[in-house]
């Protein structure tokens, strides 16, 4: 039987089918090595992670090498390597294969998408630290040598000559997973299942690398505007210039109409609350450092005596007691517990004050930009468009604050945490502190008499030894106001000796009183005056007769004061010197500078009241010409003319252990005449 041959129109659609099959079969095997070339670079790039973690960084971590900043080379590599494990794991537990495969890869993509930018952000915004750093390492020969070591002790076999061949890994890895999703996606026919689910990861990775240039670019910007910088006024007025002065100008116009209303704010009340509670932080960390410093000077001042040094002539007994407890406090307790304040409290107080100088500079530095943003706004509204500078204004004052609202929560509720953690230790510090002291201080009070008294007696034995020392500190007073001198022998001041002189040409010497002991007024038209103070009497009885109520002159204020705290003010006669008599009786200015040579005839005396004074040398002086007179600082002088003969006062006539001559009028002083004045405590 003859065998059926295909037609010429069957060979036809044979071959047609063949051309139509081989795009669709060419398609499947690019989409097959896409996804293979996704694993397969995963599970290489996790290999490489885990040698930079675990070899190469504990390597250089075992040779504790002080130069090298490793958290600032490796950054959050753990937390990469991390998430990258994770994510290795659920590419390689990937159930099937086809649709059902690419359905699954999409939807890993999305799940990690948060995780992914939340590490890799961190990562890449410091990469370029890390760069700096690898190359000063490398102008570091000692370094360079130990970091090569390190290299070709765990990794020989990759070839790397420099920490950067593993650096920059995770910044190739993030940016690579957009172009594996697409490669994937451009081998998957439009009509298939997983087509839109692959397109979605494809944009969501995209979009992670966006937000990342984003994060990145708001960093290097919080990084230029944070530096705090001081700044002497010289290199300030360096600064200034036509640009600056009139950038500074407009920004102070702008705000200035601000207050007046004349143009809106811009109101942002997201970011508001935000700095109001960051401002609100800020002032607490700088208020708890002010009184942490004052309450260290003050623990310092503390510790400086030595009681316990002291020689107390007392072999046994309470005194001794005393003394050993105080060294032990002074020598260890105290000591420890200002180094733990200082470790556990000061020391973070500080870290966490200057942790918010940047946020600081940041804040103070977005308002000068938002002042700019609004002015080139408004400008932009009526001229349609802005030059190319203006344009990155506006883009620098839009990052700094997205910047702010994204990173001052965080930042608040992180300092807060450090705030309250910081009080707590200084409690937990107070209460050890009170625990130890009163553990030795029992110790000590075991052995004293009541020690082992019951509370209730030990009160009353306290309560019956405060009266008993009462009672004899009010007898002590008493006794010693009857056997305190006399406050007519006491030493004015110069604004006393004035008000004296003032009291006495108003009223008369017999009308002064002193004051005997403090006179604190309790009632209206009372005074309140120290002991010592002199008075005049004006009436020696109050408005209702009362006579132990005076009214006086305290030398400007009047008011009453109780009689019984006022005795009479006796003056001292004293003798005028001579040559105020001279004065009238010749006043011939031609006398020669040095005729006190000469002898006189005896002066009349007159006796005025004055108060007891004397006139001493307030600096020590040396005589320049045989009319010139010596003196020391302190010296008593006997002043005889108060100008000298052509009637200058800028000299003055004295006499000194019997010797005259002229002093500069200057260098003389009125104090008053210290007179003891006998009296012995009460036995």
């Amino acid at each position: 039987m003859a065998s059926a041959e295909p037609g010429p129109e069957d060979a036809a659609e044979a071959e047609e089918a063949v051309y139509e099959e081989m795009p669709c079969d060419r398609m499947e095997l690019s989409q097959r090595l896409a996804v293979e070339e996704l694993l397969s670079t995963e599970a290489s790039y996790v290999h490489n992670m885990q040698l930079c973690v675990c070899d190469i960084r504990a390597h250089l971590q075992d040779k504790q090498l002080p130069e090298l900043d490793l958290e600032g080379l490796f950054s959050n590599t753990d937390d990469i390597l991390h998430v990258s494990r994770r994510f290795l794991k659920g590419l390689e537990d990937m159930p099937g294969q086809g649709q059902e495969q690419l359905l699954g890869i999409s939807t890993l993509f999305q799940e990690f998408k948060e995780e992914m930018e939340a590490v890799y952000k961190i990562y890449c915004a410091s990469y370029d630290h890390a760069l700096q750093l690898v190359e000063s390492y490398r102008r570091d020969p000692r370094l360079q040598k130990e970091i090569l070591d390190t290299l070709n002790a765990t990794v020989p076999h990759t070839g790397a000559s420099d920490l950067s061949f593993f650096l920059v890994m995770p910044v190739q890895r993030v940016t690579k997973y957009p172009l594996l999703l697409g490669k994937i996606l451009e081998n998957t026919p439009s009509s298939a299942s997983a087509h839109s689910a692959l397109e979605a990861a494809a944009r969501a990775m995209a979009q992670v690398n966006a937000n990342i240039n984003e994060y990145k670019r708001r960093r290097e910007v919080a990084t230029k505007y944070t530096k705090a910088e001081h700044l002497t006024l010289r290199a300030r007025l360096a600064r200034l210039n036509t640009h600056s002065i009139a950038k500074k100008t407009t920004r102070l116009s702008r705000l200035l109409m601000h207050e007046a209303g004349i143009v809106a704010k811009t109101e942002d009340k997201e970011y508001d609350d935000l700095e109001e509670k960051f401002q609100c932080v800020a002032s607490s960390v700088a208020t708890l450092k002010e009184n942490m410093a004052s309450y260290l000077g003050h623990l310092e001042a503390f510790l400086l005596p030595s009681p316990h040094l002291c020689d107390l002539q007392m072999e046994q007994g309470p005194a001794q007691q005393h003394r050993r407890l105080s060294q032990l406090l002074q020598s260890a307790v105290f000591p420890e517990f200002k180094q733990r304040v200082g470790r556990l409290v000061w020391q973070p107080l500080c870290s966490l004050s200057d942790m918010l100088e940047g946020p600081q500079q940041l804040v103070k530095k977005r308002l000068d930009k938002l002042l700019d943003y609004e002015e080139i706004q408004e400008r932009k509204s009526e001229m349609g468009s802005v030059s190319y500078d203006e344009e990155a204004a506006m883009n620098t004052y839009l990052a700094i604050n997205d910047l702010l609202v994204a990173e001052l929560p965080q930042f608040n509720q992180v300092a807060v945490q450090l705030l309250g953690q910081i009080l707590r230790s200084f409690s937990a510090l107070q209460l050890d502190l009170a625990a130890r002291v009163l553990h030795h201080a029992e110790k000590e009070l075991e052995q004293l008499p009541h020690g082992h008294m019951a509370l209730p007696s030990f009160w009353k034995v306290v309560e019956d030894s405060l009266q008993q020392s009462g009672a004899q500190l009010r007898a002590f007073c008493q006794a010693f106001e009857t056997v305190a001198p006399s406050p007519g022998t006491q030493a004015l001041t110069p604004a006393e000796e004035r008000k004296v002189l003032s009291l006495v040409s108003k009223h008369g010497p017999d009308k002064l009183y002193q004051v005997t002991s403090n006179i604190s007024g309790s009632r209206e038209l009372d005074l309140t005056l120290l002991r010592g103070q002199i008075v005049a009497l004006l009436q020696s009885s109050d408005t209702k007769g009362n006579t132990s109520r005076w009214l006086v002159d305290a030398g400007g204020p009047r008011g009453f004061v109780p009689a019984a705290k006022l005795r009479p003010y006796s003056p001292v006669q004293v003798q005028q010197p001579p040559v105020l008599q001279l004065l009238g009786l010749d006043g011939d200015p031609e006398r020669r500078r040095h005729s006190y040579a000469s002898p006189e005839a005896p002066r009349p005396q007159v006796a005025t009241f004055t108060p007891t004074f004397q006139v001493v040398a307030g600096f020590s002086f040396a005589a320049r010409s045989p009319q010139e007179l010596s003196l020391q600082a302190g010296q008593p002088v006997l002043l005889l003319e108060p100008h000298d003969k052509k009637g200058s006062t800028e000299w003055s006539l004295v006499e000194v252990n019997g010797q005259r001559g002229y002093v500069p009028s200057s260098y003389l002083v009125t104090v008053p005449v210290q007179e003891p004045a006998g009296w012995s405590l009460p036995v």
